[in-house]
């Protein structure tokens, strides 16, 4: 299995923007930002994973997660990433729980592919 071409998941514009706020690399501003992500994914995918178990979900943690996911990851240009999270935390905030079963597990898998782009370009 290869890795995801970085460029087809991650807008180039915004990794362009990060990496001018740190020219030379030498604060190391990307990887920083990048584990920042990942510490947050770390975080936060427990959660929806408890709000998840048993037979309904709890909408007010799949909201707060994909929030919050929404806003980190358009940070780094991941906009297919932000949009699911966008449609996912409309869905919660309107106790639509139909299809969010399904919807969770795409950005679970967007959010594996959108990881390793980041891990390919440090």
């Amino acid at each position: 299995m290869t890795a995801p071409n970085p460029a087809l998941l991650l807008d180039p514009e915004a990794i362009r923007r990060l990496r001018e706020l740190d020219p030379s690399g030498g604060n190391k501003l990307l990887e920083r930002v990048v584990n920042a992500f990942s510490n947050s994914l770390d975080r936060l995918l427990p959660d929806l994973a408890r709000a998840r178990e048993g037979g309904t979900l709890d909408l007010a943690i799949v909201r707060h997660v994909s929030h919050t996911l929404k806003s980190s990851s358009a940070s780094l240009g991941a906009a297919a990433l932000s949009a699911r999270c966008a449609d996912i935390e409309t869905m919660a905030r309107d106790g639509h729980a139909q299809g969010l079963h399904e919807q969770l597990d795409a950005m679970l898998q967007d959010i594996q592919q959108v990881r390793a782009a980041l891990a390919a370009l440090l």
